[in-house]
């Protein structure tokens, strides 16, 4: 057995409760010590619910000598001053994504990990479940031939009703569709292709603003500003000569996700690089249409997975697969497409970054190595 890596995690908010689930029962190199909040009552509620002996404020989380890495789980905004904050601490930094909102926090905090000899790493981790893995096994196994096409559609309407305690946020840069839900799928088609050369798009919104009308709503009647396009379509170009087609949305309603790869021998009908299972089908040059078992665990939600990962890697000393350098390449590319959308132009993506190795096949549940 490895050395159990000890770790804490800053922010006790909703998303908290997957990480703790699986942090403290999944994953046994982990050892969850604190939490902490700037609500130390919420800290104290999710340290009472999951067993954990210490809550407190962050500030007394980072001071803990006996923490190795820290999870950090703050707003989008929030980000990049706590992640500077951890690695000041002398602490590897696992945060939720988006991993920064521009390029200058982005290299802020990549620089600091760098002069200290820290790891960065950075959800989303979901391409390590088992769908997204066995997906990658079935491209790397030449099931479709070459793939040289990809699509991708999200279509979400959840806000818009005014239902969720703070769904003006979801209305706000960070949490729109393409830093809130995209980098799912961007980071999904990176793993199955490989990293991005350019991209273009064109990204906007129906309104500038948006009134209440659900009467079921707390908040019913009132009217919010929309401050981040809520519509966004990309085209991206990967190293490798495949075209990938993006459309992320929060104006439509329900939730519609697809992801398809084109090959030259089958069509890989990949599931939801947001959760961590679903149908892995393959339409074939002879028009069947073929399901696969799971070539991998993890088909539950291991939102998780990917400290566990890094906690491995850093015992093994080897690359983790949920990297800053991943989350970098993927905030250029959402960028990029800010970018080309405002200046009507194809952007080249200057830094790339390597594609994430695959699982081992036939790990024991709860190990990555």
């Amino acid at each position: 057995m490895m050395q159990k890596t000890k770790i804490g995690i800053i922010g006790c908010g909703f998303i908290s409760g997957i990480y703790l689930e699986n942090c403290t029962k999944t994953f046994g190199i982990l050892e969850v010590v604190a939490v902490a909040d700037l609500a130390v009552d919420l800290a104290r509620k999710r340290a009472e619910e999951f067993g954990i002996p210490k809550a407190c404020t962050p500030a007394e989380l980072l001071a803990d000598p006996e923490i190795e890495l820290v999870v950090n789980l703050t707003a989008p905004q929030a980000h990049t001053e706590v992640n500077l904050q951890i690695l000041a601490a002398g602490k590897h930094v696992y945060a939720e994504k988006p991993f920064a909102l521009n390029r200058a926090d982005a290299d802020r905090v990549l620089a600091l990990a760098k002069e200290k000899g820290l790891r960065i790493g950075s959800a989303p981790d979901t391409f390590l479940g088992a769908g997204l893995q066995t997906s990658r096994k079935l491209i790397d196994d030449g099931w479709i031939g070459t793939p040289y096409a990809a699509s991708g559609l999200i279509l979400m309407g959840n806000a818009y009703d005014g239902m969720h305690p703070g769904f003006h946020n979801y209305l706000q840069f960070g949490w729109d569709p393409l830093f809130d839900m995209a980098p799912y799928y961007i980071t999904a088609l990176i793993h199955l292709l490989g990293p991005v050369r350019s991209v273009s798009g064109s990204a906007g919104s129906v309104k500038g603003e948006h009134t209440v009308t659900n009467p079921l709503s707390p908040r019913y009647g009132e009217t919010v500003p929309i401050g981040a396009p809520m519509h966004v379509s990309a085209i991206l170009d990967f190293a490798n000569g495949a075209t990938a087609a993006l459309q992320a949305a929060k104006e439509s309603f329900g939730y519609t996700p697809r992801l398809e790869i084109y090959g030259t021998e089958g069509i890989l009908h990949v599931p939801d690089p947001n959760a961590f299972d679903g149908a892995v089908t393959l339409q074939q040059r002879n028009g069947t249409t073929q399901s696969f078992p799971y070539s991998h665990e993890f088909a539950k939600n291991s939102r998780g997975i990917g400290v566990a990962d890094m906690a491995h890697a850093i015992r093994s000393d080897r690359k983790h697969r949920a990297s800053g350098e991943l989350a970098s390449h993927v905030l250029d590319i959402q960028l990029g497409i800010l970018a080309s959308s405002k200046e009507g132009r194809h952007v080249a993506i200057e830094a790339g970054c390597e594609q994430p190795a695959p699982l081992p096949l036939g790990l024991k549940y709860g190990l990555l190595d």
